[in-house]
């Protein structure tokens, strides 16, 4: 206890110092997407990062077990997926923004609290998750009440999300108004090569934005940055030594993990090496499935041993190795044969944001969401059209196309998590068996 004390006295220290060498601005960064910053209030430069000296603790500490265990939760996930409907099952698969909740005031209104329209949207639509912006995040009572009446008015618990990655891309942290820490761009700190600021960074994120009600963080960002014409990953990979950042990777992952935050390793499978933005139109990267294995993978490969609980899906293609100009997000060849067979990855598969150009321009919500689910990932993340894609996955699922057995594994793999995590517990089972 005295040591652990000690240890979180030296890293009180460290994010003092942190602070005092960190300023509170952004970069302009789109607003529309689930993997973009967006700045809040005006822009201030920072200042250059100095490490602060490191503590010679290993990032290797078991996380404190808040939920259940594997087993337990094996065995609660599939007493409540037996209770379940099919509409029911399929909300699980779909992640979303407050604006495809309630429409009624624009595609991209800054929704900050629940409406008439969300409540009953989640009843018909009973969505697995829900991410939340800087447009959504006020102040810390806003927030925290915001996310408790979602909870309330979800059949089911909900994964609510954050982009907090530190740096620009921080919902929270960049918001005075929330009284968080700010931290360097991931960027800098790949720079110092200290991978115990690394955890304690992450394990600072965890507890902060854990505190406000969140329970999954989209980061830590694994892409290896391999041309400095890469505009979308910018200044938020950790830098193009694949080493150094999966060391980097792995330490946030255990950071997030230590407060019980779910983490996220994107973009699989690795746009480090793209010149072109996905948000703004299709990305094709000139890797063969060697260079692949040797450079991108590496990263994703530490962050999945250290526990990482979703892996996001890019919309690049890869044509070289899948032959096709298809997004990674509706290809059955890196989703399934490289990440689930190759990689063994056990975890749940999440897209990247639906709503973004290289999807939208070719694809309808229905037919991405279908062909998405049907090539491995578990969850869509912000449809462009959420009726649409529900509607169009239910069809699937009553016609027989999509398989019960398909439908169910994804949604125990879904169900089991949250029970790990605490997110549900027997209570939510119990209330589901009065309420049938």
């Amino acid at each position: 206890m005295r040591d652990q004390h000690k240890r979180k006295d030296v890293w009180h220290r460290k994010i003092r110092y942190g602070k005092k060498l960190c300023a509170a601005g952004l970069s302009i960064c789109l607003l529309l997407t689930g993997c973009s910053g967006l700045p809040f209030g005006k822009d201030k430069s920072r200042d250059v990062y100095t490490p602060p000296k490191s503590t010679d603790v290993e990032c290797t500490q078991e996380p404190e077990v808040i939920g259940m265990s594997d087993e337990d939760a094996t065995y609660a996930s599939l007493e409540y997926l037996n209770l379940m409907s099919d509409e029911e099952k399929v909300g699980q698969l779909f992640n979303v923004n407050l604006e495809l909740l309630d429409q009624t005031k624009g595609q991209y209104y800054e929704h900050k609290k629940l409406t008439k329209a969300m409540k009953e949207t989640l009843e018909q639509y009973p969505v697995g998750g829900v991410t939340l912006f800087s447009r959504n995040i006020w102040n810390r009572k806003q927030t925290k009440k915001l996310i408790r009446k979602l909870q309330k008015n979800s059949s089911t618990p909900l994964f609510v999300c954050v982009d907090e990655e530190g740096g620009d891309v921080a919902r929270i942290g960049n918001n005075p108004k929330m009284k968080t820490d700010t931290f360097p761009s991931m960027e800098e700190i790949g720079k110092t090569e200290d991978a115990d600021y690394v955890y304690y960074m992450a394990e600072t994120i965890g507890s902060q934005i854990g505190e406000l009600g969140f329970n999954v963080d989209f980061a830590p960002v694994a892409d290896v940055k391999t041309t400095e014409m890469n505009s979308e990953i910018g200044t938020r990979s950790f830098g193009d030594d694949p080493k150094k950042v999966a060391e980097y990777v792995s330490a946030y992952v255990k950071g997030l993990e230590s407060q019980n935050i779910c983490s996220t390793l994107k973009h699989f499978p690795g746009q480090g090496s793209s010149s072109g933005d996905t948000h703004q139109g299709s990305v094709d990267i000139d890797s063969s499935i060697s260079k692949l294995r040797q450079i991108d993978f590496v990263p994703f490969v530490n962050g999945m041993d250290a526990g990482a609980d979703f892996v996001m899906i890019s919309h690049i293609s890869v044509s070289r190795v899948t032959e096709t100009s298809e997004p990674a997000s509706l290809s059955n060849l890196i989703m399934t044969t490289i990440l689930r067979e190759e990689l063994n990855y056990s975890g749940l598969i999440i897209t990247d944001a639906f709503d973004m150009t290289s999807i939208t321009d070719k694809y309808s919500a229905g037919d991405a969401a279908v062909k998405s689910f049907e090539a491995g990932a578990d969850i869509i993340l912000m449809p462009e059209d959420l009726p649409g894609a529900f509607d169009a996955v239910l069809k699937r699922v009553q016609s027989g196309k999509i398989t019960e057995k398909r439908l169910n594994d994804t949604v125990q793999r879904i169900l089991k998590l949250k029970f790990q995590k605490g997110i549900m517990t027997l209570e939510d089972t119990a209330q589901k068996k009065e309420a049938e």
